[in-house]
């Protein structure tokens, strides 16, 4: 590996990685699990649009830019591929309109609305099919609108003019066939004049897109190329790939000759591909492994080592894919000169990483923001078609320029007109005139809003000035971390103090139904006892008077029984009973009575007197035939009673 100098003078040698805030980040997003070697995520000053899982065909999610934290499990995805997604690429001139590409073989172009999506976007408003085979790239050229390059698996570039009022484009303007296996990167120069590619025969080559011929190839054996980038203005190319051991490694080559590279810098023996990232601008180069978790930055020279080692950011969370900002979305009052929005997989997680310069001044750093490409076109898909180069249309980053406008200011497509002359877009999405298409999206009133304020990763910018060193980074940390903590332990208070309120005020209330309850059920207890009582004396009066009636009927007889049988008893013990009978039935007062209830009459007989029984037999006898109250009466003598019935 090489030697890093430990000091050189650079204005961007304590360049930082800020990540954001887990609330700023976007999380619980579906990211892909495809394992093609791409960015899977594209960003601009709107959207972030990022590859995910679909069943049964190829998806991925548009969110819009501050709609940060966790993601809807139903969030509306952008489906109508029927093989998976393997890249897609926002269009430079406008931020609304995104082309993707797919195992179907086909690459389809797409309008996203300004609202919010409502439900899955299935329309698309143009469909290329002209390869053969799935096609892994597409490119749109960096100055001329509506031009579009895509490579396959069929080893072929194509060139699509989308300036066609076609909804399906079959036939490319340009076909290019000198590749002899599957190209992994394509890369344009400034103006767009030169495509320089990578090939899995891992040959670099350099061509000219409107002839397709090849210009340069490079066959040096030491470095097996994997992607390619053009340095701006410089003249060279930079390509990652791996050594003859095997080991990471970057190159850069003169691209007026690339027999030898200028310089080779090995990295570390790990397996993933190296993405390179190139500011022209700030002439900062970045380099983003895939399954890393650190972002290397250099800075390029023009003179060797062509390469200077800055620092690099370490994370322990690593990447599976990388999304890059444009320069005109950045924030510049915070010195952030790069903006990666790293695809975490291991969290479904996508965290932006701010690079920035500390800087003391708050004031617009002209030193490191010089003009830069714009959001519109600096010729049109026919003008370069015919063979015009012109270089991107340079617009300054100072806060409220009214060069920097995000949509295209010159419709390059013709259009298809309803009746009524307006341009409508299916699926219900947005409609349009084409008066709107001839100006700027942003009114003056937008303009001007947004010179006031300027939000990233949701924060206004100016309200908090961002820190220019460490000490300041740490410090402000710090003190957001306090105030975080205060108001997470006012928020909590508020909360004790809510839940003791909604305490109380449901134990009063219970206590209150509790109350009226126990009232009640009171009431009613005593009601019932009353009732109960009421009840129990009425029918324990009736019993006891039927008792009493019963006890004297009862003890009345018994008392007549007792006289009778004591009189009869005294008889028997007498001489001559049957004439004291006699006498005492004839001067009975209850003659009558005897007559009709006596049924019997009780004679005790002393059995000591067994030769008298007879005597009294035939004297009751007689007795009763001269009795006239017994006359007709059977008489029925047991041991010593006698028993008179009728």
């Amino acid at each position: 590996m090489s030697w890093h100098p430990q000091y050189r003078s650079s204005k961007f040698r304590h360049v930082f990685g800020k990540p954001a805030s887990k609330e700023n980040c976007y999380d619980s997003v579906p990211i892909t699990h495809s394992v093609h070697d791409n960015h899977f995520c594209a960003v601009n000053p709107h959207f972030i649009a990022v590859v995910t899982e679909c069943a049964g065909g190829g998806a991925f999610l548009v969110i819009p830019l501050n709609q940060t934290g966790k993601l809807d499990p139903h969030y509306p995805k952008v489906c109508g591929h029927k093989g998976n997604v393997l890249d897609i690429k926002w269009n430079p001139f406008n931020d609304f309109e995104i082309a993707s590409c797919s195992e179907d073989a086909t690459i389809k172009i797409w309008d996203i609305p300004t609202q919010l999506l409502t439900r899955n976007l299935t329309v698309f408003r143009k469909e290329l099919t002209g390869h053969a085979r799935r096609v892994g790239l597409v490119e749109w050229h960096p100055t001329a609108a509506n031009i579009l390059f895509s490579s396959g698996y069929d080893y072929k570039v194509m060139v699509w003019n989308l300036d066609t009022t076609e909804s399906v484009i079959v036939n490319p303007v340009r076909t290019i066939c000198c590749h002899q296996d599957v190209i992994l990167s394509m890369s344009f120069n400034t103006n767009g004049s030169l495509l320089a590619t990578t090939c899995k025969d891992r040959k670099i080559r350099i061509l000219d897109p409107r002839a397709g011929a090849v210009l340069q190839e490079a066959s040096y054996k030491g470095h097996r190329a994997n992607k390619v980038l053009f340095l701006g203005n410089l003249k060279k190319l930079l390509s990652t790939g791996t050594s003859r051991w095997n080991n990471r490694q970057m190159a850069v080559w003169d691209q007026d000759n690339l027999s030898v590279p200028l310089t080779e810098e090995d990295l570390d023996g790990s397996s993933g591909v190296l993405f390179p990232f190139y500011d022209a601008d700030t002439s900062m180069l970045y380099v983003v492994g895939k399954g890393d978790g650190n972002i290397r930055y250099y800075e390029v020279s023009a003179d060797k080592p062509h390469l200077n080692y800055l620092t690099e950011y370490r994370s322990y969370n690593p990447q599976k894919g990388i999304g890059v900002m444009p320069k005109r979305g950045l924030d510049v009052s915070s010195c952030e000169i790069f903006r990666f929005y790293k695809l975490i997989t291991t969290k479904s997680l996508i965290e932006p990483v701010s690079m920035i310069v500390p800087r003391r001044s708050e004031s617009y750093q002209e030193d490191i923001y010089p003009p830069t490409a714009g959001a519109q076109p600096s010729m049109t898909a026919q003008e370069w078609l015919c063979g015009m180069d012109k270089g991107p249309v340079l617009v300054s980053l100072r806060p409220g320029s009214e060069q920097l406008c995000p949509r295209p200011l010159l419709p390059e497509r013709p259009p298809s007109l309803n009746q009524t002359g307006r341009l409508a877009v299916q699926d219900g999405q947005r409609t349009f005139s084409l008066r709107e298409e001839t100006v700027p999206r942003w009114a003056a009133e937008h303009r001007l809003e947004e010179k006031k304020t300027r939000l990233t990763n949701g924060f206004d910018i100016f309200e908090c000035p961002p820190p220019k060193t460490e000490n300041e980074k740490l410090i402000q940390e710090s003190l957001k971390q306090l105030e975080a903590k205060k108001q997470q332990q006012v928020g909590n208070i508020t909360q004790i103090e809510d839940a003791a309120e909604k305490l109380k005020a449901h134990a009063e209330s219970s206590k209150t139904w509790l109350t009226g309850k126990f009232t009640e059920l009171r009431l009613l207890l005593d009601e019932e006892e009353a009732l109960a009582k009421k009840f129990i004396d009425k029918s324990t009066q009736l019993a006891l008077q039927v008792y009493r009636a019963q006890s004297e009927s009862c003890r009345e007889q018994i008392d007549a029984m007792n006289t009778l049988s004591n009189t009869v008893w005294s008889i028997s013990q007498e001489p001559s009973p049957v004439q004291l009978l006699q006498v005492m039935l004839g001067c009975c007062p209850h003659a009558d009575a005897c007559h009709r209830h006596f049924t019997l009459v009780t004679v005790a007989l002393n059995t000591a007197f067994t030769p008298r029984v007879n005597t009294q037999r035939t004297a009751l006898s007689a007795g009763r035939r001269s009795c006239p109250h017994t006359s007709g009466k059977k008489i029925c003598f047991v041991r010593r009673s006698v028993y008179i019935s009728d």
